[in-house]
């Protein structure tokens, strides 16, 4: 039992001590302005015990009442009590120079100070200590202690110092009030100022989030479209060819429209394949889920599988020569898919628009570009033009400039087309 009541109090005791907040960080500015402060009130109090007083500093009374007979003069402190009155003053005004980085800490040391040392003139640290009051409420992260801190100080001030504390005139009355009426409103209206301004400049972070996940979720509808024409639109349209020519030959070659019909079959299952690992990268990408089989974990198409592709073509028909140059050597994976869609899209446009035509395909490695250039002698169309819309086009031109690649294509002066692409690479 006894355990269970420590640890309850424990558990309360973390949360009494429990920062609200960060502790606070003081900019030069700010300690600047606390050591002139605690100068001030270090020099004021050094001044006021040194001078010493006749008498309490100003009494609230009636100016109409008839001005009581003056007391005799008081005999003045004398030099061990100045003394120990101006080292008390010296430490408390000490203490403010670190009022906002440890508030909390200069209060405490502020009133040990104030009701340790007993003195006769209890104005040489009252103002040190309302300050450091001033300073525990306003910048102390820890407000239970805080809270708890002032209300000691209060009864200790009262308790030590009653009968003489500093008192005030009563034609300062109106300034005392006024002033930090004053200061209230405008600190009240500085807090709306910043509540509004707070609000607008929230309104403006939710209007550029809303209009950067506009942006994002465009930008992945591209990727998304890129990706899956980039993948079907090759196979289908090699398969669309193969299908055209096994109907053609059927009845005079069954064994050449087999053979048709088995690439038909073979490019089929390569759009599949293509297709399942685009949707699992996705499906990855939305949901974090891990991939469901080994077509899922195979990596995208590079420059090693340049030579499949050419092959794929030329068994749909389309006669196309490759030639690679400079030194061969590996390249990041996504300047290698790049290079490998450019090579893909301009021999399927080919095949799509250029039937009957021949293909050439020249992969360069310079020293700090890779150059792809892929080209035909032109041809008749197998679908109308419009159908592709030039999407493919467009997307390669996306891909390449998140590479810093360029894309130039045109029609040769010779007949035929030409797609030129250019990205840039590291030098060996």
């Amino acid at each position: 039992m006894w355990l269970s009541i420590a640890q309850r109090l424990r558990g309360w005791a973390t949360l009494v001590v429990r920062p609200s907040g960060p502790p606070p960080r003081p900019t030069r500015r700010n300690l600047l302005f606390d050591a002139g402060l605690a100068l001030a009130v270090a020099v004021a109090a050094v001044w006021y015990g040194l001078e010493g007083s006749d008498g309490p500093l100003l009494v609230v009374q009636d100016a109409r009442a008839p001005e009581p007979p003056l007391p005799p003069p008081p005999e003045g402190p004398d030099s061990d009590t100045r003394l120990q009155g101006t080292l008390t003053a010296l430490a408390c005004s000490a203490a403010l120079v670190l009022r906002r980085r440890f508030p909390l800490t200069v209060l405490c040391v502020v009133l040990a100070i104030t009701t340790i040392v007993i003195s006769d003139e209890p104005r040489l640290t009252f103002y040190a200590l309302v300050i450091a009051a001033y300073s525990a409420a306003a910048y102390s992260p820890y407000r239970v202690p805080t809270i708890a801190a002032i209300g000691a100080t209060a009864v200790a001030v009262t308790l030590a110092h009653d009968s003489a504390l500093p008192v005030v005139s009563a034609e300062y009355v109106p300034l005392l009030v006024l002033v930090p009426i004053a200061v209230a409103a405008d600190g009240l209206r500085r807090w709306k100022l910043r509540v509004e301004q707070g609000r607008v400049r929230m309104a403006e972070l939710e209007r550029e989030q809303a209009a950067a996940v506009r942006r994002a979720a465009e930008d992945e509808r591209a990727r998304l479209a890129r990706e899956l024409h980039d993948v079907v639109t090759h196979n289908v349209s090699v398969m669309v060819i193969q299908a055209g020519a096994a109907r053609t030959v059927m009845a005079t070659a069954p064994e050449q429209a087999n053979e048709a019909l088995l690439a038909v079959e073979a490019g089929g299952r390569a759009a599949m394949a293509d297709l399942r690992q685009v949707m699992g990268l996705l499906s990855r990408d939305d949901a974090g889920a891990e991939p469901d089989g080994p077509d899922d974990l195979a990596p995208q198409p590079g420059l090693d599988r340049l030579n499949a592709l050419v092959d794929r073509v030329r068994a749909a028909g389309l006669p196309v020569e490759l030639t690679v140059t400079g030194r061969v050597r590996p390249l990041p994976p996504g300047i290698e898919l790049a290079a490998y869609r450019v090579v893909q899209e301009a021999l399927t446009n080919t095949m799509t628009h250029a039937q009957g035509s021949a293909a050439t395909v020249t992969l360069d490695y310079g020293e700090d570009r890779l150059r792809v250039d892929v080209a035909d002698t032109g041809g008749t169309p197998v679908v109308p033009a419009k159908s592709g819309g030039g999407r493919g086009l467009t997307g390669l031109g996306d891909r390449l400039a998140v590479h810093g690649g360029t894309l130039v294509t045109g029609r040769r002066l010779t007949g035929g087309y030409r797609v030129q692409a250019e990205l840039p690479v590291e030098a060996p």
